[in-house]
């Protein structure tokens, strides 16, 4: 990899994370840009980061600028590779685990990855924590809408969104080579959209308590109407409940 050549990372920050099972710890995010997916929830909005999926725009850093990074913020021991898709840059995803658990040491550094679940990466260092989003019919954009861009839905960009939607090898083969996940689906209150993510958690075995269901939403107000809806949910259903306060504290801001 040539370490001085622009990479299609478009974000890197310092945040506290606010979903799944390591919600509330410091962490490094890089987040890449460029998506297999077109999400859109209905009254839940578009993906919160379209602007890396829907409409992605260009990475604005190397590898140099990376490890740079890593080394001036050398007291956060938590990493989380986000996107868009980072599963598409499966090169870089190595190399960035690598220089992250070199730094720290391999039982020190602590690596999660965000993924739709399109497809199974392998790295040097296998992560700690594989946070799989899979999306089910409720993200699928409808004919004719208006994106946050201004483009109109057609047919070609709802089977780009559906080619990879549910990967089931793949996800098995993430889940089997890596060393821990969680399963993070957004519930959209409905109960269609309930029994596809619990035909899916039992299809792939995936225990409840590996389970963190998210309410739909992309904007604070959509959040705090759902955030009652699912915390009850999850109370009668057993589920694990995953907030999504980066969205309650700072709305729509980047980098948070």
């Amino acid at each position: 990899m040539d370490y001085n050549k622009k990479i299609p990372v478009l974000e890197m920050y310092r945040a506290i994370q606010s979903e799944g099972s390591l919600m509330g710890i410091p962490h490094l995010i890089v987040r890449t840009t460029g998506c297999t997916h077109r999400c859109w929830f209905g009254e839940g909005g578009w993906c919160d980061s379209w602007y890396t999926s829907i409409h992605p725009e260009k990475g604005k850093y190397t590898f140099n600028h990376i490890k740079q990074f890593f080394e001036d913020n050398k007291d956060i021991t938590h990493l989380m590779l986000t996107g868009g898709s980072p599963t598409m840059h499966e090169e870089l995803c190595n190399e960035i685990v690598t220089v992250f658990k070199e730094l720290h040491g391999e039982q020190t550094g602590i690596v999660t990855i965000e993924t739709e679940g399109s497809h199974f990466i392998e790295t040097k260092y296998p992560i700690d924590v594989v946070s799989l989003s899979p999306k089910f019919s409720n993200s699928i954009p409808m004919l004719e809408i208006l994106t946050p861009g201004g483009a109109v839905v057609d047919q070609k960009m709802i089977n780009q969104h559906n080619k990879y939607r549910l990967k089931y090898d793949a996800i098995r083969q993430m889940i089997s080579y890596h060393k821990n996940y969680q399963f993070k689906p957004v519930w959209d209150g409905t109960e269609e959209n309930l029994k596809e993510i619990e035909a899916f958690r039992t299809e792939m075995e995936i225990p409840k308590n590996k389970t963190w269901i998210m309410p739909g939403g992309d904007n604070r107000e959509k959040l705090i109407e759902m955030y009652p809806i699912v915390i009850n949910m999850c109370t009668e259903k057993g589920y694990n409940f995953s907030g999504r306060d980066h969205i309650i504290a700072f709305g729509d801001k980047r980098e948070v």
